[in-house]
């Protein structure tokens, strides 16, 4: 079973930067599909960024140019960068690793954009 920690989140204002980062607990984290996702009160779980072990990545149209998600392979850790955050952006962010079809999920951190 893989255990993922997530980190880094808080009350920011509108234009603020955070990264959040994502510990795993396997040996074989290089080879997952990491991921970012969100859930705001209300919503359905969406999409932020996706990153393959092969570093192919993929980011909903609303983060694009403000989020970045990284990955550190020595450290099994995933990152999300994000910038010029928005109260839009206030949400719950999961970590996620997959691979075929097995999908881990971190407790979540809140993340509150808010002046």
């Amino acid at each position: 079973q893989v255990q993922l920690v997530e980190s880094g989140g808080g009350l920011v204002q509108p234009g603020d930067s955070l990264r959040l980062s994502c510990a795993a607990s396997t040996s074989i984290f290089r080879f997952y599909t990491v991921g970012w996702y969100r859930q705001a009160p209300g919503n359905q779980r969406e999409l932020v960024a996706t990153m393959t072990g092969g570093g192919n990545t993929n980011y909903a149209d609303s983060v694009k140019g403000r989020f970045i998600i990284s990955r550190d392979n020595a450290k099994n850790t995933v990152y999300l960068q994000m910038s010029s955050l928005k109260p839009e952006d206030t949400a719950v962010y999961y970590c996620n690793l997959h691979s075929g079809g097995l999908d881990y999920w971190g407790q979540g951190t809140q993340v509150t954009v808010s002046s």
